[in-house]
Order: structure tokens, then C-alpha cells, then sequence
């Protein structure tokens, strides 16, 4: 009994230094930065300009911006995943903007070559500087909100608090928790997230078309997490399965030509 006393109270200590380590380091494992910083040309987007922007907490953001080619077409605002770089994304950028649209990609506050640390809260004051400065390329209306993953996160609260002309999802969430506490069963996610990005409570409040595009073979974020968020749209609203792409894979199977497809349907450019 008392082998049995000590194996449990040993298991109990053991979990609880895992829970622990966990809470402590949770935001390194939400926000995996890649802070190496490159000039739009040294990456292959040189129709791009480097802007710096300074949030309301003081922090500066590197952000990426080629304007769109004449008075109709849009200006994606794009929120990016957790482990992206803009250096790294750069084809991806330059093929959003093959028709016309313009883009503006932000580096999130320690990423990119961005001063501070993520967090829910500072991804939030990054959103509104850079939503500030679209206004000054193009009108509101002509903004159309791109989130890819962690970027759903932060792009459906975006667009509940401004006018834009559409919001673009690329694999999202219902919320960061659901997804953490899927993948982490045994941890008590819900109670010691911090960050949980819960785009699904707020996503309802959305007046403009919502575009949502998700991979079958997404194991990262998978497919049932974008399903349920769409399921809570309550405005225009389209849905697209890729069947052949997973997590990483959206641009290459397709997903510009289904934005340019939504765009045209809604009168977007």
C-alpha cells in the first residue's frame, strides 16, 4: 500500500511539474517566432516596399506593402500563421497580387524583424496599426481582410470592430483553445490558455462576406475546426474544401484562384 501511495503521489508530482512547464512556456509554443528580417527584393517581391508602423504600446512593425494596381481592386490586409516569416512567404505574396489586388502583409511584434513579444492582446494593437495605415493606401471599403490560421484569430475581431470590404480565412479555427485542447487532452487547455483567440463568439457579428477555405488533410488545424466557425457565420458567406491540400499547402492547391472566384461573385473588384 504504501508502494502504491508513493507511485501515486509521484505521478501526481510528475503531472503537475508537466502542467507546470507547460503554462510557463505556452506562449512559445502558440507563437513560435522566425524574427530573421529580409528586404521585400532579397526575397523575390520587389514590386513591395518595406513600411514601419508603431502600435498604440509603442512597438514597431516591419510590414510588407504593394499597392493594387488602379481604383478597384482590393488591398489584402493579410494576417499570417504562427510560424510564418515574410521572407518566406514571399512567392505567396507576389501571387496575391498577379491580377491587380494589392497586399499589405504584417509581421507580427517579434516576428520579422518586429520590436516586442506576441501575445493575444499586443496581435491585437499589431491589427489596428496596420488596419490604420490601409486606410491610408485605399478606402475601407476596398480592404479585404485575409487571416491564415493564428491570423483567423486575429482578423474575424478586426472586422467586427471596422468596415472592410470581405474577410478571407484560410485554414481557421472556432478558437485556438478548442484546437490546443484537441491536441492536448490531458492538460486543463481551457483553464490555463492564455491566448485562446475565440473567433468563434464574435464571428456572428460579421456583415460582410466571409470567405472560408480549408484543407482535407489539414492535421494541424483540422477541417471540422473551419466547419464549425463557418457554421456560426451569419452573413454572405462561402465555403470551400480543398481535398488535396493539408495545413501548409492552401496556395498551391488552388486557393488564390478560389479568392479571385469569391471576389468576382460579390463585386469585389
Amino acid at each position: 500500500m504504501d508502494f502504491l501511495k508513493w507511485l501515486v503521489i509521484a505521478a501526481v508530482g510528475i503531472y503537475a511539474v508537466i502542467v507546470a512547464a507547460m503554462y510557463v512556456g505556452q506562449r512559445g509554443l502558440v507563437f513560435p517566432r522566425r524574427p530573421e528580417r529580409s528586404a521585400p527584393a532579397q526575397a523575390g517581391f520587389p514590386e513591395a516596399q518595406e513600411h514601419i508602423l508603431t502600435t498604440q504600446d509603442g512597438e514597431r512593425l516591419v510590414t510588407w506593402l504593394r499597392p493594387p494596381a488602379g481604383d478597384k481592386n482590393p488591398l489584402f490586409l493579410m494576417f499570417l500563421g504562427n510560424g510564418d516569416n515574410l521572407g518566406i512567404i514571399a512567392p505567396r505574396l507576389r501571387q496575391m497580387t498577379e491580377d491587380g489586388s494589392g497586399v499589405l502583409a504584417v509581421a507580427y511584434r517579434g516576428y520579422s524583424g518586429s520590436t516586442g513579444s506576441p501575445s493575444e492582446t499586443g496581435l491585437s494593437y499589431d491589427a489596428e496599426a496596420a488596419y490604420r495605415f490601409a486606410t491610408t493606401v485605399v478606402p475601407a471599403n476596398r480592404i479585404v481582410l485575409f487571416g491564415y490560421s493564428l491570423g483567423s484569430g486575429v482578423a474575424v475581431p478586426l472586422a467586427v470592430r471596422h468596415e472592410t470590404a470581405a474577410l478571407v480565412l484560410f485554414a481557421p479555427f472556432s478558437s485556438a483553445v478548442a484546437v490546443a485542447a484537441a491536441v492536448y487532452p490531458w492538460l486543463p487547455v481551457r483553464f490555463l490558455m492564455k491566448d485562446q483567440f475565440r473567433s468563434m463568439e464574435v464571428v456572428g457579428k460579421i456583415k460582410v462576406p466571409i470567405l472560408v477555405v480549408h484543407g482535407e488533410r489539414d492535421d494541424v488545424v483540422p477541417i471540422s475546426f473551419g466547419r464549425e466557425l463557418y457554421a456560426a457565420v451569419a452573413g454572405p458567406k462561402r465555403f470551400v474544401a480543398l481535398p488535396q491540400a493539408d495545413h501548409f499547402s492552401l496556395f498551391e492547391n488552388g486557393g488564390v484562384r478560389v479568392i479571385r472566384s469569391f471576389l468576382d461573385e460579390f463585386g469585389l473588384r
